[in-house]
């Protein structure tokens, strides 16, 4: 299993938001890069990072952090937030990025999806954010309606091979992950899924990679120190 510890990024900063929320945000590092150094140092292979502003309204404000982390550390990062164009993908995997995150748009531009997953293949990953069953769009502020289960069976025909599936309720609260979830979504897919939200304990690390889950992100654990970052990399192998 695959550690993928976290960076979201609001206005060039490292922040977390509780449950999704933009009006409870906690700013952890005016330097990201240098976290991202530290995740390095600690064994980590691979980085998640968000774009929170990107996220709101499809821009790129932060692509600049990002670059610099996909090209001064030997990190394999995957970026999410507001990727709506193939413009947009072309622009982070042209900074160097491993993989794309689409989220709204996988939901409401199939046609998009589609080309993005011919033309880059396994470069484009899909998060799957669950809120009460159903996925979330626009940053989370937003309900599409779309079932879980009928939005990963549609994606796994299309040829999407990797999804981030969040529990937006266990997400930042600290109190463990969805594991039923993850092993119903296992032993129901062929995909590669991504546990994210509330991966808050060794023990939640542990569990996940008994599932064979592909990987697991943390987030908030790693700055609050729940989590030994070191520790769930070794655990995870």
């Amino acid at each position: 299993m695959i550690i993928l510890p976290a960076i979201d990024l609001f206005d060039k900063k490292a922040v977390r938001l509780y449950k999704g929320d933009y009006n409870n945000m906690t700013v952890y590092s005016e330097n990201p890069i240098e976290i991202a150094r530290d995740f390095e140092a600690c064994g980590a292979t691979h980085i998640h990072m968000v774009d929170l502003e990107g996220a709101k309204d499809g821009t790129t404000p932060n692509i600049d952090i990002v670059a610099q982390v996909a090209n001064e550390t030997s990190l394999f990062v995957e970026i999410g937030g507001g990727i709506r164009s193939m413009q947009t993908v072309e622009k982070y995997l042209s900074a160097g990025v491993g993989r794309v995150i689409l989220g709204t748009a996988a939901v409401n531009d199939e046609a998009f999806l589609r080309t993005a997953v011919a033309k880059y293949g396994e470069k484009i990953s899909v998060g799957a954010d669950v809120k009460d069953g159903c996925i979330a769009i626009k940053g989370w502020l937003e309900n599409s309606g779309v079932t879980l289960d009928d939005f990963l069976a549609k994606m796994q025909s299309i040829g999407v091979r990797n999804i981030i599936c969040t529990d937006i309720s266990k997400d930042g609260a600290m109190r463990g992950t969805n594991l039923a979830l993850y092993r119903s979504l296992s032993a129901k897919y062929s995909l590669d899924i991504t546990a994210s939200g509330g991966v808050s304990s060794m023990n939640d690390v542990l569990e996940l990679r008994k599932m064979q889950i592909y990987g697991a992100i943390i987030g908030k654990a790693y700055y609050t120190g729940d989590i030994d970052l070191r520790e769930a990399v070794e655990v995870a192998k």
